[in-house]
């Protein structure tokens, strides 16, 4: 079977190459996760400890009040940022208030609703990248990382 039909071998190929491109990554000492849903808090928690190791400090907050006072307290190396936040915050909103709270790192925004003008408005809003939840694993997790911090060759 080849990596096309599904035996694996093109997750295994990525993951080995985002292995060896996660060298060029700075230490990432401190992340925030901005997730309402517990279920896929957890998820990206677990994921992160697998791509980044039990040393870095993973904090979560379940709402965008709790976002700002994290990034107020301690500057995190990199957020991960839920779409849409319970009652009716959108990234779309709540990106310039992260950044109003002092926050100049890198915003990976975790979406369901993933589309081409949706990554746009994302974009002009301020983040760096986005990420589909259905995508949440070690390599796609590695690889958007590495797109975040790893300049690209032009």
């Amino acid at each position: 079977m080849s990596p096309a039909t599904g035996d694996g071998g093109d997750f295994m190929a990525r993951r080995s190459e985002a292995t060896h491109a996660k060298a060029g990554l700075p230490e990432l000492k401190n992340v925030l996760i901005v997730e309402d849903e517990g279920v896929d808090a957890r998820r990206m928690t677990a994921v992160l400890r697998i791509v980044l190791g039990r040393d870095v400090e993973l904090r979560l907050a379940p709402s965008l009040d709790k976002a700002i006072d994290a990034v107020i307290q301690s500057n995190p190396d990199v957020v991960f940022l839920d779409d849409y936040l319970k009652p009716n915050d959108s990234a779309l909103q709540t990106i310039p208030l992260v950044r109003r709270a002092g926050y100049d790192g890198p915003i990976i925004v975790v979406s369901g609703e993933v589309d081409r003008p949706r990554r746009i408005e994302l974009r002009k809003a301020g983040a760096i990248e986005i990420i589909h939840k259905d995508d949440v694993d070690s390599v796609n997790v590695s690889e958007t990382l590495i797109r975040a911090f790893v300049p690209r060759d032009k």
